[in-house]
């Protein structure tokens, strides 16, 4: 019986981690175009009373799902309460790091900062409730296990972030080269930048056409276009994006022809696209040395020893006696 209480809570924590994983997979599906969960209240609630349906607030957020409810605004509470005493340093490279990542959710920093509390509290807790159950561990293993554990918890959603702060860069860098062509072709047939960058946001649906549709966007609601195109730069942090916004911006003061400084930039993006792919494909024996000499060798040296053993043992077993 107390054997099922400890797997009970072992099934509670481990829901819990799938929490916090489901959690930052909302996030990372957020993007520019989703709704803010009070906007998505009340977009419901003006449905509701189109159809005629005689339904409160209340209703409506007692609709949505359990983590909007429950485990989102929990977090975001931790994240309020740790901002008092978190430096304004790390905060700021907390948001820039988000934006970098595209700002997954809408979430602020203070909010992803709390998520590593969680993270590490649920893993911690996931491993102790184990070893509490198992009542084998001696004491140091356990304070050992739990540690690490609690480590890789904590530092979870920044590696997360991180990795998805590559992705998004890899998606752009392989996106460039074919947008500059299509940019190069829209404006050798005469429309303006803006106009072209229109085209490519309406050919593709990628992390590229979505920066410069927010680029179009801002620059529609009067800011300048080269202080747009300088903070779509920000935000990405891709060296050959910034190489191609400084071009762009350096020919519309120079007044030289944009088209062929397009053509000049898609070039040099294809040749940068090249040597990138080379580079990994250099990386790639040198990645697969450790699991060659953690599972290929180990297993060809047991064919290939194995039979030479046994006759070995056969030889000699009886001259060693019993």
């Amino acid at each position: 019986m107390e054997n099922l209480v400890w797997i009970i809570l072992g099934v509670l924590l481990v829901g819990g981690i799938i929490a916090v994983v489901v959690v930052g997979i909302r996030y990372a599906g957020g993007g520019e175009g989703q709704l803010d969960e009070a906007d998505l209240v009340m977009s419901r609630l003006a449905e509701a009373t189109q159809r005629g349906e005689n339904v409160s607030l209340e209703d409506i957020e007692l609709q949505q799902p359990f983590l909007q409810r429950v485990v989102i605004p929990f977090i975001a509470r931790i994240g309020e309460i740790s901002t008092r005493f978190t430096p304004q340093k790390l905060l700021q490279e907390t948001t820039l790091k988000l934006e970098l990542a595209g700002n997954p959710g809408r979430i602020d920093a203070a909010t992803f900062l709390a998520t590593r509390f969680v993270g590490a509290a649920v893993f911690g807790g996931l491993l102790l409730v184990i070893a509490l159950a198992s009542r084998t561990w001696p004491v140091g293993r356990i304070i050992l296990v739990v540690s690490i554990f609690t480590l890789l918890g904590f530092f979870f959603p920044q590696l997360w972030l991180q990795g998805r702060i590559n992705s998004r860069q890899a998606e752009v860098r392989k996106a460039l080269p074919d947008a500059l062509d299509l940019l190069t072709i829209c404006v050798e047939a005469g429309l303006g930048f803006d106009a072209a960058m229109s085209k490519v946001a309406e050919k593709w649906e990628n992390e590229l056409s979505l920066m410069f549709s927010r680029c179009i966007r801002e620059v529609q609601l009067g800011k300048p276009q080269r202080e747009a195109l300088r903070d779509m730069s920000d935000r990405l942090g891709l060296p050959e994006l910034t190489s191609f916004i400084a071009a762009v911006i350096q020919s519309q003061i120079l007044g030289v022809s944009l088209a062929k400084v397009l053509r000049i930039q898609s070039d040099q993006m294809r040749v940068k696209r090249r040597q990138f792919a080379e580079e990994l494909a250099h990386k790639a024996p040198v990645k697969m040395i450790i699991p060659m000499a953690l599972l290929t060798f180990p297993s060809i040296m047991i064919i290939l020893m194995a039979p030479a053993g046994f006759q070995i043992m056969g030889a000699f077993g009886p001259l060693m006696g019993p």
